[in-house]
């Protein structure tokens, strides 16, 4: 199969669904993470240009431990706007050249508007890409896809209706996060929190709720004809 995960910012993913996405590679899936936006204020002292770049590099390497391809639509952060037709197109492009089995994205009830906003575009475009005549840069279209919810940051205000035990894949789950260093060793150093503890704590509450050491929660999104009769996560 072939597997998209469309997330906001470059270390999204590895806190949400990294676990998930190394299993999928692991059965035999190609897997593709597109980051919508670039990370470029995602610090205090680096400058968003020079960060821009800093943390593509980090999300490349991240996704390259797991053998995930990396690519992004490179929009500035809270720069994100659920109704920019061009931002929609981008996904568009990116959906239509993976032509994925199925999506996961951010839940539209999470924390930060960017992630709210990536959320609706996915949703937007996921059906824009299966118009044939909808012109977009990349031509064809793409089959209407199941569409994911991975978890909010925390778990608040978010119930999975289904879980992935990602027990033998939280090594590498947080390996990729640590990949993430212009975000991770700032928090420690200057935030005192340790953001890789974090994750860690947070997939072990929803191995807790599923009879897993670890693992990861996800809703679908229940609208037609986005629903099929079978089992897609690992």
């Amino acid at each position: 199969m072939n597997v998209l995960a469309v997330g906001c910012h470059p270390d999204d993913m590895e806190i949400n669904c990294a676990g998930t996405l190394a299993k999928c590679v692991q059965r035999g899936d190609n897997v593709t993470v597109c980051h919508v936006a670039n990370g470029n204020l995602g610090h205090v002292v680096v400058e968003p240009e020079e960060l821009r770049t800093v943390r593509r590099k980090e999300a490349r390497t991240a996704g390259a431990l797991a053998g995930i391809q990396v690519v992004t639509c490179d929009i500035g952060d809270l720069q994100v706007y659920e109704g920019s037709r061009s931002q929609r197109d981008l996904i568009v492009d990116v959906i239509r050249s993976v032509q994925p089995d199925f999506i996961i994205t951010h839940a539209p009830n999470d924390y930060m508007p960017d992630h709210v906003a990536v959320s609706r575009l996915v949703f937007d475009a996921a059906f824009a890409a299966s118009v044939p005549h909808y012109k977009t840069a990349v031509a064809g279209a793409a089959e209407v896809m199941p569409l994911y919810y991975m978890d909010n940051l925390a778990g608040i205000q978010f119930i999975p209706t289904e879980y992935v035990d990602i027990s033998d894949t939280m090594d590498l789950k947080l390996q990729m996060l640590e990949c993430h260093e212009s975000q991770l060793k700032w928090m420690r150093d200057h935030d005192n929190i340790d953001f890789a503890e974090f994750v860690r704590i947070c997939a072990r509450y929803r191995g807790l709720q599923c009879g897993a050491a670890y693992a990861e929660g996800f809703t679908q999104c229940l609208a037609w004809p986005k629903i099929v009769p079978k089992r897609l996560l690992p």
